[in-house]
């Protein structure tokens, strides 16, 4: 309930402000490149000249010095009498008092951006408008903070690793991470302009106290010796009046960035000095963070900002119009009182929901009564025999937003005794992983009228494979054949290519064979990357994680019998040719930075690590557990390792064979026999890539989860936030 209301005081703000957001985004973007424009010009000053430097020069060159002043850009301005008689001002060098050029003018462009980005052209209703827009971006920072910090898992996790679910989310997130505090500090100053247009603020104004007696028995000095003019640097000064006349009563008028000065034309003594309030220097902040003025580097972040701010509109926009477009509307075929499989959702995008439906539509296939709903809506199901649930997980463990009220209903509604079973969906990169969905299975295992028919199941980055195991396990025991299709998805034709095939190995003992491919035509790939492959056009793409040897693709496949496309690729002769698609595996590539990495694979898993270990020209330290059933198993990859070996790019092979010997070895049990190296490598940075069977991927995670709490007292979420752990698995 709380995460909705965030959300929607999110939107809320949005909606509301987002016409006005855009017009000073796109404003703001364009007056940011103001102060740029101007900081090119060759008036730059030395910062360490002095005042006394400047009035020297310019008493040399000119008649009568009226006034210096410094810009918003931090340019030297002299207004004087020259030597002809003629009142001037310009840009000067302060250390030379030579003329650097005229004053610059504010381009038409910038007039009619100022006006738009301060008013609106609706003068004083306008400046209240926006200063209201910019008290609602604050709010929506705010909000946005909090969702942020809700959706990694805390505010200590506010910078871990984001789960990329598609572009709009993933740079909504990344760029609100980095842009918060720019994004601050440009709707904070807003408003406080727009309060000190409005006199809202406290009067800011100061008072000299002149001196009643002053004496004219005292030596003129110089006003280039006068010690304030030699200690105070001219890029402190904002403004300097020199006397109107040789009155010793008439004085120089000082306006420093933090105070004024009185100072005594013929001593040169300080005779009134003023600091500005708090509220005076804070409206100097503002101004100078609201339009950068005088830095180039500034001006850059608040275009950047500008530009951020419109792409937060769009992004927030697109996400809320594909939650609303994906929100399943449930059509059920039987009524919730004659089913006898009920299936409860929980989901925060609607992900969950994806397979939530394909397993009620198999069940319909089969002739079965179901009824699909979300957790919030459970209610009493004369005729259920079974309960299946399907819940993400948000944040730190919390439920998702259709069902937080699901707790209450279980203590509240009543059914007779009903099976069921639990299936967590979530991400390993958050430590809070399916969390809620261990609290609905505790829930409904501690209440007398429910039995677990299958422990609970979580499943990692929407993994299909995963899901589909499930069900394999859901059928086995309830002896049912429900069959899931995967949902096709069109291949993108840019990174389609045909390719020819070089060499297909013999199949093995395990019904296992390589294959080498060549593209026909350039494209950029890595090992670890994915080859998508249609057996034809209505079935869904096979993927197969790739080695890169020499320019071409090795594949390691394990025929099934059932297998359209690994049937298909073992028929296939040299110089045959198929079609396929390459697609970009960025969060499985061996990592540039890392000089240590571990490689854990079973089976054909182990075939993406057999090119990196081949690329690993730069001599990291790569060690390699491997689990197959037998020595023979190993046979196929033995000279590809062999060669590594001897070539220095495998410190170590280590291998478990589980059809050997009379007592099963995994790989996971070769990890639990170097727990103290695999700690050591993660205390280190290193960092560990798993690639095969989504079931050898659970109980290597569970091994590495045991090695790091035990040994380094840290779960292993921490490594994966880290960026350390990396998974390809199916």
């Amino acid at each position: 309930m709380t995460l909705s209301i965030w959300r929607f005081s999110h939107l809320m703000l949005a909606l509301v402000s987002s016409l006005f957001i855009v017009l000073a985004s796109v404003t703001g973007t364009i007056l940011a490149f103001e102060p740029i424009s101007n900081q090119l010009e060759s008036y730059q000053i030395n910062e360490d000249t002095t005042l006394a430097t400047t009035i020297e020069s310019l008493t040399n060159s000119y008649d009568e010095i009226i006034t210096i002043s410094t810009d918003e850009n931090d340019f030297v301005i002299a207004s004087v009498i020259t030597k002809e008689g003629d009142s001037e001002t310009f840009y000067i060098n302060p250390e030379t008092g030579e003329k650097l050029g005229e004053l610059i003018e504010k381009s038409p462009l910038f007039k009619f951006t100022t006006n738009l980005h301060r008013s609106l052209f609706l003068k004083s209703t306008g400046r209240f408008i926006v200063g209201l827009v910019s008290f609602f971006l604050i709010l929506m920072a705010i909000t946005g903070l909090v969702l942020i910090a809700k959706r990694q898992g805390g505010i200590r996790r506010f910078f871990s690793k984001i789960v990329n679910e598609n572009f709009e989310q993933y740079y909504h997130v990344e760029l609100g991470r980095w842009f918060l505090i720019p994004v601050i500090i440009v709707a904070f100053t807003g408003v406080y302009l727009s309060l000190e247009k409005f006199s809202l603020l406290p009067e800011s104004n100061i008072t000299h106290t002149y001196p009643e007696d002053v004496s004219e028995d005292i030596d003129k000095i110089p006003f280039s010796d006068f010690e304030v003019f030699k200690s105070t640097p001219i890029s402190e000064v904002k403004n300097l009046e020199f006397p109107f006349s040789e009155d010793v009563e008439d004085y120089f008028f000082i306006t420093l960035k933090d105070k004024e000065l009185l100072v005594n034309q013929v001593s040169g003594e300080i005779v009134s000095e003023q600091r500005y309030p708090l509220v005076h220097m804070l409206s100097q902040w503002s101004l100078f963070l609201h339009t950068g003025q005088g830095t180039i580097l500034w001006s850059i972040v608040l275009a950047l900002v500008g530009v951020v701010l419109l792409f937060f509109i769009y992004s927030g926009f697109a996400m809320t119009l594909k939650r609303r477009k994906s929100a399943v509307k449930i059509k059920n075929k039987f009524k919730k009182e004659d089913a006898e499989y009920i299936i409860l959702v929980g989901s925060e995008t609607g992900s969950t929901f994806r397979f939530a439906t394909l397993f009620y539509k198999a069940l319909l296939a089969e002739g079965k009564k179901a009824y699909i709903t979300e957790l919030n809506q459970y209610a009493t199901y004369h005729k259920a025999k079974e309960l299946i649930i399907f819940t993400a997980t948000y944040g730190e463990g919390d439920a998702p937003i259709n069902a937080t009220k699901f707790e209450k209903l279980l203590r509240t509604i009543q059914n007779s005794t009903l099976d069921y079973s639990v299936v967590g969906f979530g991400s390993l990169l958050y430590p809070e992983y399916c969390k809620y969905a261990e609290e609905v299975d505790d829930l409904l295992n501690a209440h007398p009228n429910f039995n677990q028919k299958l422990e609970l199941v979580k499943i990692n980055n929407q993994s299909f494979e995963a899901f589909k195991n499930w069900v394999l396990q859901w059928n086995t025991v309830s002896n049912q054949n429900l069959i899931i299709t995967q949902p096709t998805e069109k291949l993108n034709s840019k990174y389609t290519r045909t390719f020819k095939v070089v060499k297909r190995t013999e199949l093995n003992i395990d019904d296992t064979f390589l294959l080498q491919l060549r593209p026909l035509k350039k494209i950029k790939f890595q090992s670890g990357d994915l080859l998508a492959f249609k057996p034809n056009e209505d079935e869904a793409a096979r993927e197969y994680s790739i080695a890169k040897v020499e320019g071409d693709i090795l594949l390691s496949i394990k025929k099934h019998d059932k297998g359209l496309c690994s049937t298909y690729f073992s028929t296939l002769n040299t110089s045959d040719t198929i079609t396929a698609t390459i697609s970009e595996n960025k969060e499985f590539h061996l990592p540039a930075k890392t000089k240590d990495v571990i490689l854990i694979a079973n089976g054909t898993g182990l075939a993406p690590f057999l090119g990196m270990i081949h690329d690993n020209k730069k001599q990291k330290n790569i060690h390699l557990f491997w689990g197959g059933r037998t020595k023979t198993s190993l046979e196929l990859y033995a000279g590809l390792l062999e060669e590594a070996k001897k070539q220095d790019k495998l410190n170590q092979l280590q291998t478990a064979f589980s059809q050997e010997q009379a007592e099963k070895i995994y790989v996971q049990d070769l990890l639990i026999q170097n727990k103290e190296f695999i700690a050591k490598h993660f205390q280190q940075n290193g960092v560990v890539m798993i690639c095969g069977a989504i079931a050898m991927q659970s109980r290597v995670l569970e091994v590495l989860n045991n090695i790091t709490t035990e040994q380094l007292n840290k779960p292993l979420s921490a490594f994966e936030s880290n960026g350390q752990i990396k998974m390809d698995c199916y």
